[in-house]
C-alpha cells in the first residue's frame, strides 16, 4: 500500500454538513484535479482514517458515498479504485475513440456484428434511404482500459460503407480516410433502464439506468449517412454542456 497516494484533509467547523460529506467533496475535487487517475486505487479505509486524523466509520461513509456517485469502484478482495469517466462536451461532434485518446484512455471495441442488410423502415425514414436499400450494420462494446462502457449500432448506407469489416476501431477515422466524414450530428439523448440482455452485455444489474443516445450524422451536403443508437453507462459518462450568457 505504500504506492496508494495519501491525501491531507481538515475538518471545517464552519460546515454544517456531516465530516463524511466533507470528506467524499474533498476526495471528489482531489479526483476531478488529477491527483488519482482512473483504476488508481484509493487508500484503504484504515490508512485513509489514521492519515486524515478521522474514524474508520467517517472514511467508509465518504467511500460509500463517491461510490454511489459513480466515482469510486469497490472491488471485492482488491479495494477501491478510481471509476473510468468520460465527460464528453455536447456541443462537439467527435467520434468516442477521440475522446478517450484526449483523456489517456486506450480505446477498444468488442465487435458483435459487422454485416450487410436491408435496412429497416425507422433507418429508411431517418437516412432518407429507398425501400430496399441495403445498409452496412456495425454492432460493437465500447471499451475504454478494457471496461465496457457503451452497447453501440451504427448504421451506415453501403454506398458509402461498402465492407463495414474495414472498421476496426473508428467509424469516423475510417469514413476520414474516404473524405465521407459527417460534419454535423443531430445527437438526442433519453434515460432509460436497461433490459436484461443490455445488462448482461454492459455488466451492470437489471433494470439500471442508461444513458441512450440517438445520433445522426451529415455530410456537408446536407445527407444523412450516419444513424447510430448508443446505451452508455452512467457510472462513467457525463455529457457536459458549456453555457453562455
Amino acid at each position: 500500500m505504500n504506492s496508494v497516494k495519501t491525501l491531507e484533509f481538515r475538518q471545517n467547523p464552519q460546515e454544517k454538513s456531516p465530516l463524511y460529506m466533507q470528506l467524499a467533496r474533498h476526495i471528489e475535487k482531489a479526483i476531478s484535479d488529477g491527483h488519482y487517475r482512473p483504476d488508481e486505487a484509493l487508500p484503504s479505509e484504515r490508512i485513509m482514517a489514521e492519515s486524515l486524523n478521522v474514524s474508520r466509520v467517517t472514511a467508509r461513509s465518504a467511500i460509500d458515498h463517491l461510490a454511489e456517485q459513480g466515482l469510486v469502484i469497490r472491488r471485492r478482495g482488491s479495494g477501491n479504485y478510481i471509476a473510468p469517466r468520460l465527460e464528453q462536451p455536447l456541443g462537439h461532434l467527435s467520434s468516442l475513440s477521440e475522446e478517450l485518446r484526449k483523456r489517456g484512455y486506450s480505446p477498444s471495441s468488442r465487435w458483435l456484428d459487422r454485416s450487410v442488410s436491408i435496412a429497416t423502415i425507422d433507418e429508411q425514414l431517418t437516412l432518407g434511404l429507398s425501400v430496399g436499400t441495403r445498409v452496412a450494420r456495425l454492432e460493437r462494446l465500447r471499451l475504454a482500459d478494457e471496461q465496457v462502457m457503451a452497447y453501440e449500432v451504427s448504421v451506415v448506407p453501403v454506398a458509402i460503407l461498402p465492407d463495414p469489416t474495414k472498421v476496426e476501431l473508428s467509424l469516423y477515422e475510417y469514413l476520414r480516410l474516404t473524405q465521407q466524414e459527417p460534419v454535423r450530428g443531430l445527437q438526442h439523448i433519453s434515460a432509460i433502464n436497461a433490459s436484461q440482455s443490455l445488462a448482461l452485455q454492459l455488466n451492470v444489474p437489471d433494470r439500471q439506468a442508461l444513458l441512450f443516445l440517438t445520433r445522426v450524422g451529415y455530410l456537408a451536403s446536407g445527407q444523412a449517412i450516419e444513424l447510430t443508437h448508443s446505451y452508455c453507462r452512467c457510472d462513467y459518462y457525463d455529457f457536459v454542456a458549456d453555457l453562455r450568457r
